[in-house]
């Protein structure tokens, strides 16, 4: 049988999945073809299959979103909500490119059985966007000065949170609560003592929390936990996973509006707990660039990558961190780093070994980012038998010192220099990838995924299961435990980068160790970049 890109995108649940397995030995010979199924077959990976959920039939979801910018817009989008501007423009990327699929993806998304029903936002010209967008005779949208009155208004099911960093605990805990039903953005908290409120709020709420790592539904990370589980890499010693920009808008100086004033932004409201500061249209749009209101790159973009290797992993929170870089690329007067270095040890971790019991134990997971520079540096999981490219493909060669693979290797079966195993999900896809930054974020399954050979949103997905759960039960991937990691570990990173010193983490307590005369939420909110000689920041 064959599929349309619209019955793919409108019905994921149970379909079986094309892709490709890709063998570089696979050559038109006898031998070589058995030697393929010899490879094949000893690997023993199954290429995975999306989550199916049942349907969204029933009475429809009430959603709320609070804050409707640059994410806000793109939340929206999947939850089946596109502006006309949006639209307009991407009819015209169409036209000049035929294989830009982005209008035609989001026409035929499966309809998620939603009201977007209300709408709050500080910045007026924005709020007003997403009103004269949505707001129908059949889908009315109410606008909410405050999150606090959009979630006691009764009107609302759930709350989708795309707000400045140290907004984001606050709302979900008033949400839940409340009963009403959250997914939020990462990082999941701005500080350490937030993210144990959310953990108490969330497990004591009946309503569904999901944290926004999209890259979940990605179903090379999915083959890859399988692979990782079977052994095929041995024992993980090692990952080196990068980020790579070299522009303005990758490193947070986003445009501003004209129409931005005093008048038309509740600059009160955008402060909250931050330092009060006159208003600041720099501070209001490009947030991302100062500790009070965002988490640079450990918050920002680490998340993403350690996220993405924790559902590959589950390696938790690392026992130790170290972190290292500065302002080197953009000196505009940011206080987070625009070079950082982050390793993290995870002394304990272990997946099992094809050498003698004990010999192997204990990973490092290396994070490098420059907005400098968006050279390519693939993530790479070196294991002592085979070593894991990730990306939206996965490639596995085999290790020249390698014990599971050594008579393979001494038969010449095996090539340490030739890829044994690809799996490829986008083999039968048409679509272009423009840029290299949309190569960026596709590689980190930011952007999508593949099934069938068709590209598929992987935000859409991820906000599928999130109402998928809502609607029938269930679990969804990202929730209190992953966001718990994901925060503790980024927090981690930020304080070790702060204080140039290395920060620990105490599995039996569940707390970071204490430095005496330290503050750490302090330390993350301070707007210098201190030293171990600075005593105290509270």
């Amino acid at each position: 049988m064959k599929w349309t890109r619209r019955d793919l995108l409108k019905g994921l649940g149970g379909l079986p999945i094309l892709g490709a397995v890709w063998w570089a030995g696979a050559a038109t010979t006898v031998d070589k073809r058995k030697e393929r199924t010899e490879i094949l077959e000893t690997l023993d990976i199954q290429p995975s299959l999306p989550n199916t959920y049942q349907g969204f039939s029933g009475k429809p979801i009430n959603v709320g979103i609070i804050g409707f910018g640059i994410r806000g817009e793109q939340l929206c989008r999947a939850l089946g909500f596109a502006t006309k501007e949006w639209m307009d423009e991407m009819a015209l990327e169409m036209e000049e490119n035929p294989n830009d699929k982005r209008l035609e993806d989001f026409l035929n998304q499966e309809k998620l059985n939603i009201n977007l029903a209300g709408v709050c936002d500080i910045f007026d010209m924005r709020a007003e966007k997403a009103m004269r967008s949505f707001s129908t005779d059949a889908n009315k949208i109410k606008r909410y000065s405050t999150y606090q009155e959009m979630i006691h208004s009764g009107a609302i099911d759930a709350v989708v949170i795309a707000t400045p960093d140290h907004w984001h605990a606050p709302m979900a805990i008033e949400a839940l609560n409340n009963g009403v039903h959250v997914y939020v953005e990462k990082p999941m908290t701005h500080t350490i003592e937030e993210t144990y409120r959310l953990r108490e709020a969330a497990n004591n709420s009946e309503a569904v929390f999901s944290v926004g790592h999209q890259h979940r539904q990605t179903l090379s990370f999915k083959t890859a936990e399988d692979i990782v589980n079977k052994g095929t890499l041995g024992h993980i010693s090692l990952i080196q996973t990068n980020t790579n920009r070299n522009d303005d808008n990758g490193a947070w100086n986003y445009e501003m509006a004209e129409q931005a004033n005093e008048q038309t932004i509740d600059w009160q409201q955008f402060l909250g707990t931050a330092p009060e500061i006159p208003f600041n249209r720099n501070h209001f749009f490009r947030w991302r660039k100062w500790s009070a209101y965002g988490s640079g790159l450990s918050g920002d973009l680490l998340t993403h990558d350690y996220d993405r290797l924790n559902c590959v992993l589950h390696m938790g929170i690392p026992e130790a961190v170290m972190a290292s870089g500065g302002i080197y690329t953009h000196n505009d007067g940011r206080n987070v780093p625009d070079v950082l270095q982050v390793n993290m040890e995870f002394p304990q971790y272990s997946k099992g070994s094809s050498q003698i019991k004990g010999k192997e134990r204990g990973m490092t997971f290396c994070y490098s980012a420059s907005l400098g520079n968006s050279f390519n540096r693939p993530t790479i999981l070196m294991g002592h038998d085979a070593t894991m490219e990730l990306g939206n493909r996965l490639t596995i060669w085999p290790d020249a010192g390698s014990t599971r693979f050594a008579e393979m290797l001494e038969d010449g079966k095996m090539n340490p220099s030739i890829p044994i195993y690809q799996y490829d999900p986008a083999a039968n896809s048409p679509d272009a990838i423009s840029s290299a930054t949309s190569q960026y974020f596709a590689d980190k399954g930011l952007m999508w995924t593949y099934v069938n050979g068709v590209r598929v949103d992987s935000t859409f997905l991820h906000m599928r299961e999130w109402l998928g759960v809502i609607k029938n039960g269930g679990k969804v991937s990202c929730g209190i435990k992953e966001g718990f990691e994901e925060a503790i570990s980024a927090h981690m990173a930020g304080i070790s980068w702060k204080l140039g010193k290395r920060i620990e983490w105490d599995p039996e307590q569940e707390i970071i160790k204490p430095i005496e005369d330290i503050d750490f939420d302090g330390v993350l909110l301070s707007n210098e970049i201190l030293n171990f000689d600075f005593i105290n920041v509270s």
